[in-house]
């Protein structure tokens, strides 16, 4: 178990919900949205494909994913700045923007859902893991998964999403 996490009451939380694709984290993004606006106040629930359609992000290739994922990183830090806290859901599985989060992001809660590529590629959890096209994270693209995450998650599909986002919360209560 890690080490509870001391807080800058002047910032936001930045509540980094990262994971291969169809692996749930908007789904528990969305679950745990109202629990961190009434324990930790004002709260905004955005997913990196929300980010994505906003700003028109349209490529899919490995550089093109990087330069997204710093991208969101900054926009999540401006706001978190304004002491607003984001609850993030995004592939973005890169060591590279782990890092900078740590370094620039006050009050940074790096939560990991963990799931078998195989697993949801045989769910058939996203359109594209049907029509098997490139690019995607996890085949196509080596996933860089967290060395150190401050939270766990693991989705082998067994439990109730309900019961996920419980542990979930568990987790962040204990750590916070």
């Amino acid at each position: 178990m890690k080490q509870k996490k001391k807080l800058n009451k002047n910032k936001g939380i930045l509540f980094w919900i990262t994971g291969l694709s169809g692996s749930g984290k908007t789904t528990l993004a969305n679950l745990i949205g109202k629990f961190v606006n009434k324990k930790y106040g004002s709260t905004i629930v955005i997913s990196g494909d929300e980010l994505r359609d906003i700003f028109n992000f349209t490529k899919f290739d490995k550089k093109s994913r990087l330069k997204y994922a710093l991208a969101y990183s900054k926009f999540c830090k401006i706001l978190t700045e304004n002491q607003i806290n984001v609850i993030f859901s995004t592939v973005s599985l890169f060591h590279q923007v782990r890092r900078w989060n740590n370094k620039n992001i006050k009050n940074y809660l790096e939560i990991y859902i963990e799931s078998d590529i195989n697993e949801l590629i045989k769910q058939k959890k996203k359109i594209f893991y049907k029509i098997k096209p490139s690019n995607i994270v996890g085949k196509n693209i080596v996933a860089e998964l967290p060395k150190s995450p401050d939270i766990i998650i693991r989705n082998n599909f067994q439990k109730s999403i309900n019961k996920l986002k419980e542990e979930l919360i568990s987790k962040i209560m204990r750590l916070m």
